[in-house]
């Protein structure tokens, strides 16, 4: 009796995944029949499955073949997404290898290097999907920088700006000091950490009376502009319209009142940084404070830390509070946990920064989407316990911080023609920005020579939000066969991680 043949599976499954290639199964055009539509979630084009895409993955070719099976006419579109912060860090790393920095380049030679990155790495993960098994529609393999797909990016932030959904604005933001970039709210991750609170001495001027002010943070004192007391603290009457010194760089500001300072927190007096600390920002607008910006955007200190210029925020951090004590100004120091700030991407310490950025209003935006799912449940979550989660989020939206300073993806189609900070306009093309610039300006003889476009780049969730309708080119063709027949699409597997930053803007767009 001969041994029965040992089950081969790269043998057999390449076989008959060549098969099904070869005659072309997993193939979807428009036809009588009713369709049935999944988009992948794009993996970021320098990624690797992870058990956590293998699983997806998997559960995304169950559903498809059983709608194959039961009829239905299955598109399964799959793509990948540029991920700009995670892929320009890769590009800048690698350069750094080679000797060369991202400051030498100019925007054309970096985009260079990142697409010969993105050619070299780009298809490794649909590769690996092929693999598993996948039954995708692979004609219709999208990547978010494809041509179509950046003009559509363009096209709807034109619409939403000459719409004023879009506006440029003087704002705090989250800074990302390693990938030297903004972040919107949804990109932080808050992490309990255990540091420090540090109570240190502030001199009022012309006495040799000391208030006693607690920080987490005693390097952001050299930007500093005012002390803070609550008008109703007994404590404190007799400070009121005095000054007090800044320790070490022994700047005077002013103590100011103001009902928000919490009486019941370390001593009741507050220290104000208005260029970093949100709160403090609202305060120092209220009260017409100075704005200090201490840091460089890599979150060494700038001129302002004095001799600690250059420094990194964390060295500067233990060395000053070292010189604080050495000149007794460091009343004391206690263990203190706290909530910071992190990147998701990065996982570098968030830094609050005053910048001038592009935001999307989302108050008006959010209502449709808090519509399908809360009220009328066109769109159901699975399980159902993330509506809750989803409502927290749609309820306390606040406007989305789009631009990123990055060259890795779609650039901000607006153009400057001079200095002022209002002396802009936006448009899909150069050509078209320039016939707007000469109307807004009233010089006929600027050309496009004269017109800057913004460094800035979109952010991928800005493009990524758009991907069931861009892959069938819905919003260049907003009326196009295929956009009518696959879109809405049925079914969408994803992470709840991504529930906010994907699913519910895509709603959105929607």
């Amino acid at each position: 009796m001969t041994e029965p043949k040992k089950y081969n599976p790269t043998e057999l499954e390449e076989k008959w995944y060549a098969y099904w290639l070869a005659h072309n199964y997993f193939h979807s055009t428009p036809n009588e029949r009713t369709p049935y539509t999944i988009v992948i979630p794009p993996p970021n084009v320098t990624g690797v499955l992870h058990m956590g895409h293998m699983l997806n993955n998997t559960i995304q070719d169950v559903l498809i073949r059983r709608a194959r099976l039961k009829g239905f006419n299955a598109c399964w579109v799959p793509g990948t997404d540029h991920a700009s912060i995670a892929t320009e860090a890769k590009v800048v790393a690698k350069l750094k290898e080679q000797g060369i920095k991202k400051s030498d380049l100019t925007r054309e030679e970096f985009l260079v290097h990142a697409w010969e990155w993105t050619h070299q790495y780009g298809g490794v993960i649909l590769e690996q999907l092929k693999k598993l098994g996948c039954s995708c529609d692979w004609e219709r393999t999208k990547f978010t920088m494809d041509e179509e797909l950046s003009a559509s990016v363009i096209k709807v932030f034109v619409d939403l700006y000459n719409k004023g959904q879009i506006y440029r604005g003087h704002r705090m933001v989250n800074w990302d000091p390693e990938a030297k970039t903004t972040l919107s709210d949804e990109e932080v991750i808050y992490e309990e950490r255990q540091g420090f609170l540090y109570h240190l001495k502030y001199q009022i001027e012309e006495t040799n009376e000391y208030l006693i002010i607690a920080t987490t943070r005693p390097e952001t004192i050299f930007g500093d502009t005012a002390i803070c007391i609550n008008p109703n603290d007994e404590r404190w009457q007799h400070l009121k319209g005095k000054k007090a010194i800044v320790p070490i760089c022994n700047r005077v500001i002013p103590i100011i009142e103001d009902e928000y300072v919490d009486m019941e927190f370390g001593t009741g007096c507050l220290k104000v940084t208005p260029a970093h600390d949100p709160n403090d920002k609202v305060l120092g607008d209220k009260h017409q404070l100075e704005v200090i910006d201490i840091f460089n955007d890599d979150a060494t200190l700038n001129h302002y830390g004095l001799h600690y210029a250059g420094k990194d925020r964390f060295v500067v951090r233990k060395e000053i509070v070292t010189e604080l004590e050495e000149k007794n100004l460091l009343a004391k120091k206690e263990t203190y946990t706290n909530k910071v700030g992190t990147s998701e991407r990065t996982k570098a310490v968030i830094e609050p920064r005053l910048s001038d950025q592009w935001f999307l209003k989302m108050d008006t935006l959010i209502q449709p989407a808090i519509k399908a799912v809360l009220e009328d449940e066109s769109i159901k979550l699975y399980p159902k316990k993330f509506e809750n989660t989803y409502r927290h989020w749609v309820e306390n939206v606040r406007d989305w911080n789009i631009s990123r300073q990055l060259w890795w993806g779609q650039q901000i189609p607006a153009y400057y023609y001079g200095e002022g900070k209002d002396q802009f306009v936006v448009a899909e093309t150069k050509a078209e920005a320039l016939v707007l610039a000469k109307e807004k300006s009233g010089n006929a003889q600027l050309t496009e020579a004269d017109l800057r476009q913004d460094e800035d780049a979109l952010d991928t969730w800005f493009s990524s939000w758009l991907w069931p309708m861009s892959v069938f080119n819905g919003i260049l063709e907003p009326n196009n066969p295929e956009i009518e027949y696959y879109y809405p699409t049925n079914d969408l597997v994803t992470g709840p991680d991504i529930l906010f930053f994907w699913v519910t803007r895509m709603i959105v767009a929607g």
